[in-house]
């Protein structure tokens, strides 16, 4: 399995720290094994059932997403220099991570994917930090998960966190319906 979500994940990769890239792997593992959606469904199935008729996949939302970021980050570096500090390791994990909740949001009927009553009472920013805090990431990274959506909005962010929200949100609210 690790190999498969390697293949899905190559942004893994962008991490620097081995023990934050194997805990975000084992992350992404053990969501792919409690939930009912197979790595073939994140590359097929809409990146949110918010958006009707939605034709964009839940893994090209998910890289949009860690790209933006990375792409909003490294731009704020070069025009802010030492004004700004930017790790850019919990910055990707926690992009690559937001949404890791969802595959326990779902579930099937009839074919079709629809929300779960776990994922009605427990939205994919608890249960991605709940699987973050399983593998014991850092709690920025953490942090980052928590607080990406809207849920967040109440509390201070992070500057990591100030980024990813905005890149998950530039890439959701052109299909919102």
């Amino acid at each position: 399995m690790r190999d498969k979500v390697k293949k899905i994940w190559p942004e893994i990769e962008w991490i620097k720290d081995q023990k934050l890239k194997n805990k975000v792997l084992d992350c992404w593992v053990y969501a792919l094994e409690k939930s009912v959606l197979t790595i073939k469904d994140l590359e097929t199935i809409p990146f949110s059932l918010l958006a009707k008729n939605c034709k964009v996949s839940f893994m090209n939302h998910k890289r949009t997403c860690v790209k933006l970021a990375v792409e909003m980050a490294k731009t704020m570096k070069d025009n802010f220099g030492d004004e700004i500090k930017i790790n850019m390791d919990f910055l990707i994990a926690g992009a690559i991570l937001i949404d890791v909740g969802k595959l326990l949001e779902y579930t099937k009927v009839k074919s079709k994917i629809v929300t779960s009553k776990s994922g009605e009472l427990v939205r994919h920013p608890f249960s991605g930090q709940a699987i973050a805090a399983r593998f014991d990431l850092p709690n920025e990274v953490q942090h980052i998960i928590a607080t990406h959506s809207s849920e967040g909005d109440l509390g201070k962010r992070t500057v990591e966190s100030i980024i990813v929200h905005h890149a998950d949100f530039v890439s959701f609210e052109p299909f919102k319906s």
